[in-house]
Protein backbone atom coordinates (compact mmCIF):
# COMPACT_ATOMS: atom_id res chain seq x y z
CA UNK A 1 0.00 0.00 0.00
CA UNK A 2 2.99 2.60 0.68
CA UNK A 3 4.40 1.69 -2.58
CA UNK A 4 1.01 2.23 -4.75
CA UNK A 5 0.49 5.61 -1.98
CA UNK A 6 3.86 6.76 -3.17
CA UNK A 7 3.60 6.44 -7.02
CA UNK A 8 0.28 7.73 -6.79
CA UNK A 9 1.54 10.80 -5.29
CA UNK A 10 4.27 11.45 -7.45
CA UNK A 11 2.01 10.91 -10.41
CA UNK A 12 -1.03 13.81 -9.40
CA UNK A 13 1.06 16.06 -6.80
CA UNK A 14 1.91 18.20 -9.55
CA UNK A 15 -1.50 18.60 -10.75
CA UNK A 16 -2.53 18.91 -6.81
CA UNK A 17 -0.32 21.52 -6.41
CA UNK A 18 -0.93 24.03 -9.40
CA UNK A 19 -4.12 24.25 -9.42
CA UNK A 20 -5.89 22.96 -5.86
CA UNK A 21 -8.37 20.60 -5.14
CA UNK A 22 -11.79 21.18 -6.92
CA UNK A 23 -14.42 20.80 -5.43
CA UNK A 24 -16.46 17.51 -6.12
CA UNK A 25 -19.92 19.27 -6.32
CA UNK A 26 -21.27 18.42 -10.31
CA UNK A 27 -24.54 19.18 -12.23
CA UNK A 28 -27.16 17.17 -10.63
CA UNK A 29 -29.81 16.71 -13.18
CA UNK A 30 -31.98 14.57 -11.37
CA UNK A 31 -32.18 13.04 -7.26
CA UNK A 32 -31.96 9.67 -8.28
CA UNK A 33 -28.98 8.77 -10.41
CA UNK A 34 -27.76 9.79 -13.75
CA UNK A 35 -29.05 8.07 -16.78
CA UNK A 36 -26.32 8.16 -19.15
CA UNK A 37 -26.72 7.55 -22.86
CA UNK A 38 -24.17 5.62 -23.80
CA UNK A 39 -22.73 6.58 -27.39
CA UNK A 40 -27.16 7.24 -27.62
CA UNK A 41 -29.49 4.95 -27.88
CA UNK A 42 -26.48 2.16 -29.09
CA UNK A 43 -28.63 -0.77 -28.29
CA UNK A 44 -31.46 -0.05 -30.64
CA UNK A 45 -29.32 2.00 -33.26
CA UNK A 46 -26.11 2.48 -34.95
CA UNK A 47 -24.00 4.36 -32.35
CA UNK A 48 -22.95 8.10 -32.49
CA UNK A 49 -25.60 9.29 -34.36
CA UNK A 50 -28.32 12.25 -34.31
CA UNK A 51 -30.63 9.91 -34.59
CA UNK A 52 -29.70 7.83 -31.90
CA UNK A 53 -28.97 10.37 -29.46
CA UNK A 54 -32.07 12.05 -30.26
CA UNK A 55 -34.19 8.49 -29.43
CA UNK A 56 -32.42 8.06 -26.12
CA UNK A 57 -33.07 11.24 -24.82
CA UNK A 58 -36.74 10.90 -25.89
CA UNK A 59 -36.54 7.62 -23.97
CA UNK A 60 -35.45 9.60 -20.68
CA UNK A 61 -31.95 10.16 -20.67
CA UNK A 62 -30.09 12.72 -18.53
CA UNK A 63 -27.16 12.69 -20.44
CA UNK A 64 -25.61 11.52 -23.83
CA UNK A 65 -22.11 10.32 -24.60
CA UNK A 66 -19.99 11.10 -27.46
CA UNK A 67 -16.49 9.60 -27.91
CA UNK A 68 -14.85 12.70 -29.58
CA UNK A 69 -12.02 12.38 -32.48
CA UNK A 70 -10.71 14.93 -34.48
CA UNK A 71 -10.37 14.67 -38.25
CA UNK A 72 -7.63 16.35 -40.90
CA UNK A 73 -8.85 19.51 -40.23
CA UNK A 74 -9.19 19.60 -36.59
CA UNK A 75 -13.13 18.99 -36.06
CA UNK A 76 -14.22 17.09 -33.32
CA UNK A 77 -16.61 14.25 -34.28
CA UNK A 78 -18.23 11.92 -32.82
CA UNK A 79 -16.79 8.02 -33.29
CA UNK A 80 -16.28 4.82 -31.04
CA UNK A 81 -12.49 5.12 -31.98
CA UNK A 82 -10.42 7.16 -34.70
CA UNK A 83 -10.29 3.81 -36.55
CA UNK A 84 -13.63 3.87 -38.69
CA UNK A 85 -13.10 0.47 -40.37
CA UNK A 86 -16.25 -1.05 -38.23
CA UNK A 87 -18.77 2.08 -37.51
CA UNK A 88 -18.80 3.52 -40.89
CA UNK A 89 -18.85 2.29 -44.80
CA UNK A 90 -15.76 3.51 -45.87
CA UNK A 91 -14.49 0.14 -46.74
CA UNK A 92 -16.98 -0.24 -49.59
CA UNK A 93 -16.17 3.41 -50.67
CA UNK A 94 -13.57 2.97 -53.81
CA UNK A 95 -12.30 6.61 -53.63
CA UNK A 96 -11.15 5.97 -50.33
CA UNK A 97 -9.41 2.91 -51.01
CA UNK A 98 -5.65 4.43 -50.66
CA UNK A 99 -6.20 5.71 -47.16
CA UNK A 100 -5.97 2.26 -45.65
CA UNK A 101 -3.18 2.66 -43.11
CA UNK A 102 -1.67 0.84 -40.32
CA UNK A 103 -0.66 2.94 -37.17
CA UNK A 104 0.73 1.83 -33.86
CA UNK A 105 -2.03 4.06 -30.97
CA UNK A 106 -1.26 3.45 -27.34
CA UNK A 107 1.08 0.73 -28.47
CA UNK A 108 -1.48 -1.12 -30.45
CA UNK A 109 -1.20 -1.85 -33.92
CA UNK A 110 -4.25 -0.90 -36.12
CA UNK A 111 -4.78 -1.55 -39.50
CA UNK A 112 -7.98 0.51 -41.26
CA UNK A 113 -8.96 3.99 -41.95
CA UNK A 114 -8.54 6.96 -39.63
CA UNK A 115 -10.62 9.99 -39.10
CA UNK A 116 -7.40 11.95 -38.93
CA UNK A 117 -6.91 11.13 -42.40
CA UNK A 118 -10.05 12.86 -43.62
CA UNK A 119 -11.76 16.60 -43.74
CA UNK A 120 -15.09 16.67 -41.96
CA UNK A 121 -16.54 17.03 -45.46
CA UNK A 122 -15.13 13.65 -46.82
CA UNK A 123 -16.34 12.13 -43.41
CA UNK A 124 -20.03 13.38 -43.71
CA UNK A 125 -19.86 11.43 -47.34
CA UNK A 126 -19.84 8.19 -44.99
CA UNK A 127 -22.39 6.45 -43.22
CA UNK A 128 -22.74 4.46 -40.00
CA UNK A 129 -22.96 0.80 -39.18
CA UNK A 130 -23.55 -1.59 -36.24
CA UNK A 131 -20.66 -1.91 -34.38
CA UNK A 132 -22.00 -5.44 -32.93
CA UNK A 133 -24.17 -6.57 -36.07
CA UNK A 134 -24.01 -10.27 -34.22
CA UNK A 135 -25.58 -8.86 -31.71
CA UNK A 136 -28.40 -6.26 -32.59
CA UNK A 137 -28.09 -7.23 -36.99
CA UNK A 138 -27.81 -4.19 -39.67
CA UNK A 139 -31.66 -2.88 -40.09
CA UNK A 140 -30.16 0.79 -39.78
CA UNK A 141 -27.32 1.00 -41.69
CA UNK A 142 -26.22 3.16 -43.80
CA UNK A 143 -28.70 5.86 -42.99
CA UNK A 144 -26.97 7.94 -40.89
CA UNK A 145 -23.76 10.23 -41.32
CA UNK A 146 -21.39 11.10 -38.75
CA UNK A 147 -21.73 13.40 -36.34
CA UNK A 148 -19.36 16.39 -35.77
CA UNK A 149 -19.30 17.37 -31.59
CA UNK A 150 -21.01 20.80 -32.91
CA UNK A 151 -23.95 19.52 -34.31
CA UNK A 152 -24.55 17.25 -31.23
CA UNK A 153 -24.13 20.77 -29.14
CA UNK A 154 -27.07 21.75 -31.71
CA UNK A 155 -29.28 19.28 -30.86
CA UNK A 156 -28.70 19.54 -27.24
CA UNK A 157 -29.47 23.21 -27.35
CA UNK A 158 -32.72 22.60 -29.17
CA UNK A 159 -33.63 19.42 -26.96
CA UNK A 160 -33.61 21.85 -24.25
CA UNK A 161 -34.85 24.97 -24.99
CA UNK A 162 -37.72 24.85 -23.75
CA UNK A 163 -36.80 22.28 -20.80
CA UNK A 164 -36.75 23.29 -16.81
CA UNK A 165 -34.30 19.95 -16.15
CA UNK A 166 -31.79 20.16 -19.38
CA UNK A 167 -30.14 17.20 -20.76
CA UNK A 168 -26.46 16.80 -20.68
CA UNK A 169 -23.46 15.77 -22.34
CA UNK A 170 -21.23 13.78 -21.36
CA UNK A 171 -17.92 14.03 -24.33
CA UNK A 172 -15.01 11.39 -24.08
CA UNK A 173 -11.48 12.18 -25.32
CA UNK A 174 -10.43 9.56 -27.39
CA UNK A 175 -6.71 8.23 -27.60
CA UNK A 176 -5.59 12.52 -26.62
CA UNK A 177 -1.97 11.70 -26.65
CA UNK A 178 -1.86 10.34 -29.93
CA UNK A 179 -3.76 13.13 -31.45
CA UNK A 180 -1.56 15.54 -29.68
CA UNK A 181 1.41 14.01 -30.87
CA UNK A 182 -0.18 14.76 -34.43
CA UNK A 183 -0.37 18.23 -34.09
CA UNK A 184 -4.79 17.85 -33.15
CA UNK A 185 -4.79 18.10 -29.69
CA UNK A 186 -8.35 17.71 -27.91
CA UNK A 187 -8.19 20.43 -25.52
CA UNK A 188 -8.60 23.98 -26.75
CA UNK A 189 -11.59 22.64 -29.59
CA UNK A 190 -13.56 20.87 -27.06
CA UNK A 191 -13.51 24.06 -24.68
CA UNK A 192 -14.32 26.52 -27.12
CA UNK A 193 -17.19 24.79 -28.31
CA UNK A 194 -18.59 23.59 -25.00
CA UNK A 195 -18.09 27.91 -23.98
CA UNK A 196 -19.82 28.72 -27.25
CA UNK A 197 -22.83 26.73 -26.33
CA UNK A 198 -23.17 28.10 -23.01
CA UNK A 199 -21.22 25.07 -20.79
CA UNK A 200 -19.26 27.07 -18.45
CA UNK A 201 -18.44 25.94 -14.61
CA UNK A 202 -18.57 23.49 -12.43
CA UNK A 203 -22.85 23.34 -12.21
CA UNK A 204 -22.86 22.85 -16.23
CA UNK A 205 -24.48 20.06 -17.02
CA UNK A 206 -21.60 18.23 -18.25
CA UNK A 207 -19.02 15.89 -17.67
CA UNK A 208 -15.22 15.38 -19.69
CA UNK A 209 -14.15 11.84 -19.36
CA UNK A 210 -10.82 10.17 -20.50
CA UNK A 211 -9.01 6.60 -19.83
CA UNK A 212 -6.09 9.04 -19.76
CA UNK A 213 -4.41 11.27 -16.96
CA UNK A 214 -2.86 14.13 -18.61
CA UNK A 215 -5.26 15.20 -20.60
CA UNK A 216 -7.65 15.46 -17.88
CA UNK A 217 -4.91 16.93 -15.25
CA UNK A 218 -4.94 19.67 -18.57
CA UNK A 219 -8.26 20.09 -19.04
CA UNK A 220 -8.32 20.68 -15.16
CA UNK A 221 -5.82 23.73 -15.07
CA UNK A 222 -7.66 25.55 -18.15
CA UNK A 223 -11.54 25.15 -17.16
CA UNK A 224 -13.64 24.19 -13.53
CA UNK A 225 -16.09 21.72 -16.06
CA UNK A 226 -16.86 18.39 -14.16
CA UNK A 227 -13.56 16.35 -14.94
CA UNK A 228 -14.24 12.13 -15.37
CA UNK A 229 -11.19 9.59 -14.84
CA UNK A 230 -12.23 6.73 -16.64
CA UNK A 231 -10.70 3.26 -15.32
CA UNK A 232 -11.34 -0.42 -16.65
CA UNK A 233 -10.72 -3.35 -14.50
CA UNK A 234 -7.19 -4.08 -16.48
CA UNK A 235 -4.04 -2.44 -17.43
CA UNK A 236 -3.25 1.44 -16.85
CA UNK A 237 -4.18 4.79 -18.47
CA UNK A 238 -2.13 4.50 -22.00
CA UNK A 239 -0.36 8.19 -21.00
CA UNK A 240 0.96 6.26 -17.55
CA UNK A 241 2.34 3.06 -18.10
CA UNK A 242 3.94 3.02 -14.63
CA UNK A 243 0.19 2.67 -13.12
CA UNK A 244 -2.36 0.42 -13.10
CA UNK A 245 -5.98 1.57 -12.91
CA UNK A 246 -6.27 -1.05 -10.01
CA UNK A 247 -4.03 1.11 -8.15
CA UNK A 248 -6.06 4.31 -8.57
CA UNK A 249 -9.15 2.37 -7.65
CA UNK A 250 -7.61 2.21 -4.30
CA UNK A 251 -8.58 4.58 -1.02
CA UNK A 252 -5.31 6.18 -1.69
CA UNK A 253 -5.42 6.12 -5.47
CA UNK A 254 -9.07 7.89 -5.58
CA UNK A 255 -7.84 10.28 -3.45
CA UNK A 256 -5.32 11.30 -5.69
CA UNK A 257 -7.61 11.35 -8.27
CA UNK A 258 -9.61 14.02 -6.49
CA UNK A 259 -6.88 16.50 -6.99
CA UNK A 260 -8.20 17.07 -10.68
CA UNK A 261 -11.71 15.22 -11.24
CA UNK A 262 -15.30 15.26 -9.76
CA UNK A 263 -16.08 11.67 -10.49
CA UNK A 264 -15.04 8.19 -11.67
CA UNK A 265 -15.91 5.71 -14.53
CA UNK A 266 -15.34 2.45 -13.73
CA UNK A 267 -15.81 -0.68 -15.46
CA UNK A 268 -18.79 -1.87 -13.73
CA UNK A 269 -17.07 -5.68 -12.55
CA UNK A 270 -14.42 -3.06 -10.45
CA UNK A 271 -17.57 -2.05 -8.61
CA UNK A 272 -19.63 -5.62 -8.51
CA UNK A 273 -17.07 -8.87 -9.64
CA UNK A 274 -17.95 -11.62 -11.01
CA UNK A 275 -17.54 -15.24 -9.32
CA UNK A 276 -15.92 -18.33 -11.73
CA UNK A 277 -19.40 -18.65 -12.78
CA UNK A 278 -20.21 -15.67 -13.97
CA UNK A 279 -22.35 -14.57 -11.18
CA UNK A 280 -22.44 -11.30 -9.13
CA UNK A 281 -20.64 -11.35 -5.98
CA UNK A 282 -20.31 -8.74 -3.04
CA UNK A 283 -19.49 -5.23 -4.24
CA UNK A 284 -15.82 -3.76 -3.60
CA UNK A 285 -15.46 -0.92 -1.26
CA UNK A 286 -14.86 1.38 -4.27
CA UNK A 287 -17.74 3.27 -4.10
CA UNK A 288 -17.63 3.79 -0.41
CA UNK A 289 -13.68 5.23 -0.78
CA UNK A 290 -14.46 6.99 -4.06
CA UNK A 291 -17.21 8.95 -2.10
CA UNK A 292 -15.18 9.23 0.96
CA UNK A 293 -13.05 11.02 -1.76
CA UNK A 294 -15.82 13.41 -2.94
CA UNK A 295 -15.91 11.54 -5.87
CA UNK A 296 -19.06 10.68 -8.22
CA UNK A 297 -19.07 7.09 -9.37
CA UNK A 298 -20.39 6.03 -12.76
CA UNK A 299 -19.82 2.65 -13.57
CA UNK A 300 -20.16 1.22 -17.61
CA UNK A 301 -21.38 -0.35 -19.31
CA UNK A 302 -24.99 -2.09 -19.09
CA UNK A 303 -26.41 -3.80 -21.62
CA UNK A 304 -29.46 -6.33 -21.90
CA UNK A 305 -28.06 -9.04 -24.44
CA UNK A 306 -27.54 -12.18 -22.48
CA UNK A 307 -23.39 -11.96 -23.44
CA UNK A 308 -23.03 -9.03 -21.47
CA UNK A 309 -25.14 -10.08 -18.51
CA UNK A 310 -23.93 -11.48 -15.17
CA UNK A 311 -25.12 -15.08 -15.11
CA UNK A 312 -28.22 -15.09 -13.00
CA UNK A 313 -29.62 -12.60 -15.36
CA UNK A 314 -29.13 -14.15 -18.15
CA UNK A 315 -32.96 -15.35 -19.99
CA UNK A 316 -32.02 -18.94 -22.24
CA UNK A 317 -29.34 -19.42 -24.12
CA UNK A 318 -28.81 -17.21 -26.76
CA UNK A 319 -25.89 -14.46 -27.08
CA UNK A 320 -28.03 -11.93 -28.91
CA UNK A 321 -30.99 -12.59 -26.66
CA UNK A 322 -32.56 -10.01 -23.89
CA UNK A 323 -31.95 -10.76 -20.71
CA UNK A 324 -32.59 -9.24 -16.93
CA UNK A 325 -30.76 -6.08 -17.42
CA UNK A 326 -33.32 -4.64 -14.84
CA UNK A 327 -32.20 -7.17 -12.46
CA UNK A 328 -28.20 -5.99 -13.06
CA UNK A 329 -29.04 -2.36 -12.93
CA UNK A 330 -30.88 -3.03 -9.61
CA UNK A 331 -27.82 -4.76 -7.98
CA UNK A 332 -25.63 -1.76 -9.01
CA UNK A 333 -27.95 0.88 -7.63
CA UNK A 334 -28.10 -0.74 -4.30
CA UNK A 335 -24.17 -0.17 -4.14
CA UNK A 336 -24.24 3.26 -3.75
CA UNK A 337 -23.60 4.46 -7.29
CA UNK A 338 -24.31 7.86 -8.57
CA UNK A 339 -25.33 6.90 -12.36
CA UNK A 340 -24.83 4.40 -15.23
CA UNK A 341 -23.96 4.69 -18.86
CA UNK A 342 -26.18 2.37 -20.53
CA UNK A 343 -27.07 1.38 -24.39
CA UNK A 344 -30.23 1.01 -23.43
CA UNK A 345 -31.63 3.74 -22.16
CA UNK A 346 -35.51 2.48 -22.33
CA UNK A 347 -34.78 -0.48 -19.93
CA UNK A 348 -32.24 1.76 -17.61
CA UNK A 349 -35.02 4.55 -17.08
CA UNK A 350 -37.66 2.56 -16.23
CA UNK A 351 -35.47 0.68 -13.17
CA UNK A 352 -33.86 3.66 -12.09
CA UNK A 353 -38.12 5.35 -11.57
CA UNK A 354 -38.30 2.13 -9.12
CA UNK A 355 -35.86 4.63 -7.20
CA UNK A 356 -37.83 6.76 -4.79
CA UNK A 357 -37.04 10.44 -5.56
CA UNK A 358 -34.03 11.76 -3.36
CA UNK A 359 -33.01 8.20 -2.62
CA UNK A 360 -29.54 6.79 -3.85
Amino acid sequence: MKRIFLILSCLFSAAACAAGTPSAETHAMTNRPLLIAHRGLSGEWPEHTLAGYQAAIDAGADFIEPDLVLTKDGILVARHENDITATTDVAERAEFAARRAEKTIDGQKHVGWFTEDFTLAELKTLRAKERLPQLRGTKRDGQFAVPSFEEILQLLAAVNKDRKRPVGVYPETKHPSYFASIGLPHEAALLKLLAQYGYKGKRAPVFIQSFEVGNLIALHAKSDLPLVQLMASEGGPPDRPSVLYADMASAAGLQAIAAYASGVGPEKIMVIPRDAAGRLTAPTSLVADAHAAGLKVHPWTFRRENFFLPAEHKTGGDPAGKGDLAGEIKAYLASGIDGIFTDNTPEAAAAIREIPAGVK
